[in-house]
């Protein structure tokens, strides 16, 4: 049996980390990686969505990847997010990864084109092959990359010994349900869509992988805890509390990503820059909103956490 329990957890989203010219900035991304150990959580997810690599290159995810394994000091589960839009340089990621000792590799379906199913597991082995001794975590958000994992393309992938994991940000819960039924006991699905976190784990999520979680991640943890302590309804009401954030965090002129950046800036002191064109700063106009967002995450962090 696999070792599943360093992914039983929350596991925020790593945050792309940029200086004043919008350069990665490696200080600044092992400020984040030690904040979130000092919060408690189990891992981190580097290099996906929320750490905006589909507008960094190679060697910008090579760099932040380095400075969160320096920082984490075996304290944190680690995920890298390997996929690009080719193979060649997915494989160069996962072969760098595995290098620096990450606990598993990720990777979203090639994008834009749409592939048949046999190129899409041609592409996953490949890039798991380059990493032979690290597990492989298929991420499912069918929403963005276009693609969704069917049960039959997983069950192509489950041949695949290092596939240990579904990151499923697919809206359904029952994917959830599905994917465990099939993959077994030691097999591990994480809930991805961040606003149905207590849904997820209720049918039956290990974990959960989340873009708001580093913002508060005192809120998601709470949540775990009570929900695996069968306390439903305590859980859902700081869902609820955690969705309103969420959905404050939307209102703003600039990306969600932006916003949390100046929330974190605001409650912890801790300065990563802004977001990578074509992605939207923060407006002037945003800030009054963003206060709003800074008091709604402090008073239900006084009231949950």
């Amino acid at each position: 049996m696999k070792n599943i329990e360093k992914y039983r957890g929350i596991i925020p989203a790593f945050y792309a980390c940029y200086d004043e010219n919008g350069e990665i900035d490696g200080g600044r991304v092992e400020l984040l990686t030690r904040y979130l150990i000092k919060k408690g959580v189990k891992g981190v997810y580097v290099g996906g969505s929320s750490g905006e690599c589909i507008y960094q290159t190679v060697a910008d995810r090579k760099c932040t990847l380095q400075h969160v394994m320096r920082a984490a000091e075996g304290k944190l589960t680690v995920i890298a997010h390997v996929a690009c839009n080719n193979t060649a340089e997915s494989q160069e990621l996962a072969a760098h990864a595995q290098s620096l000792g990450v606990d598993a590799i990720a990777a979203i379906p090639p994008i834009y084109f749409h592939l048949p199913e046999y190129s899409i597991a041609e592409y996953w082995n490949d890039i798991s092959d380059a990493a032979p001794d690290t597990d492989f975590v298929i991420y499912n958000i069918p929403q963005l990359a276009g693609v969704a994992l069917t049960m039959p393309l997983f069950r192509e992938m489950k041949k695949n010994p290092r596939v240990a994991a579904v990151k499923n940000s697919s809206m359904p819960t029952q994917d959830i349900q599905m994917f465990k039924a099939e993959g077994g006991e030691d097999f591990v699905v994480f809930n991805g869509p961040d606003e149905q976190l207590v849904s997820g784990l209720v049918i039956g999520a290990d974990g959960g992988i989340g873009g708001t979680y580093g913002v508060m991640p005192e809120l998601y943890l709470k949540i775990y805890e009570l929900t695996k302590e069968g306390k439903i309804e305590e859980a859902q009401k700081i869902q609820y509390a955690a969705n309103e954030i969420i959905y404050g965090m939307c209102a703003c002129h600039g990306n969600m990503y932006a916003v949390i950046k100046e929330i974190l800036k605001i409650r912890e002191g801790l300065d990563i820059g802004s977001v990578r064109k074509p992605l939207t700063a923060v407006a002037p106009e945003d800030m009054e909103q963003i206060k709003k967002c800074v008091e709604w995450i402090d008073k239900a962090v006084e009231a949950f956490a």
